[in-house]
């Protein structure tokens, strides 16, 4: 997996002001941080940003976060917090994590589905549980995607976490019986259908229901 550049610049002030002020020039507050980093405070484009987001294809980017204060230096990180509003889903705030290159971190990467299974074919449902699994790696080997073949699922089958193959030295952090993916069977729609309409019908009171319940022609005189 390549590592994408993406260039900051030192801030030296904080406080809500000051992150208006970025803002207004098209900038976000940042800081990047590490087990063995003190805390350093920047700045970054949005644009830069949303063109790094962009590029990435899987769960998480790896970045070489280039500093620049006059002098550049350059950072293996990756992103471990992104802040948006609620309601504009605008950028407010980043948060960089400095990574080793030779030391394992957790990401999130997405599942591919590959094939078509029986189940579905025989008219059952593809359920997707998890769209994407936490891993364990070393930065150049996180992988796309995890492929998962569906090919021989019949209807009422699933897949789970600890089933799941991968290549290389990659390790699975999701529990083993943690249901990946399964076929529903059509079956279970049509009963509650079934079910919705017999409890309808015994709501409506019949002809003799009717009749017992209207008042009784003396009891109006």
């Amino acid at each position: 997996m390549d590592f994408v550049e993406l260039k900051t610049n030192i801030r030296t002030q904080v406080g809500n002001g000051p992150a208006r002020a970025l803002r207004r020039q098209g900038k976000i507050p940042a800081v990047l941080y590490g087990s063995d980093t003190e805390p350093i405070l920047l700045s970054v484009a949005v644009n830069d940003l949303e063109q790094v987001l962009k590029k990435s294809k899987v769960g998480q980017v790896l970045l070489n976060v280039v500093i620049q204060n006059g002098e550049t230096s350059t950072k293996s990180a990756m992103i471990k917090e992104l802040q948006t509003h609620p309601v504009s889903r605008d950028f407010l705030h980043v948060d960089f994590y400095e990574i080793a290159l030779d030391r394992k971190i957790t990401v999130k990467v997405p599942i591919a589905i590959k094939g078509k299974s029986i189940g579905v074919e025989n008219g059952g449902l593809l359920q997707i549980v998890r769209r994407a699994l936490e891993v364990s790696c070393l930065p150049f080997e996180i992988p796309e995607s995890i492929d998962i073949d569906v090919t021989d699922l019949d209807i009422g089958d699933s897949i789970h976490a600890g089933k799941i193959a991968i290549e290389g030295d990659i390790e699975l952090m999701d529990d083993d019986h943690f249901t990946v993916v399964t076929i529903l069977s059509p079956k279970i729609e049509e009963v509650e259908v079934e079910e919705l309409e017999d409890e309808e019908e015994a709501e409506e009171p019949g002809a003799e229901d009717e009749a017992a319940a209207a008042p009784d022609a003396g009891d109006a005189e």
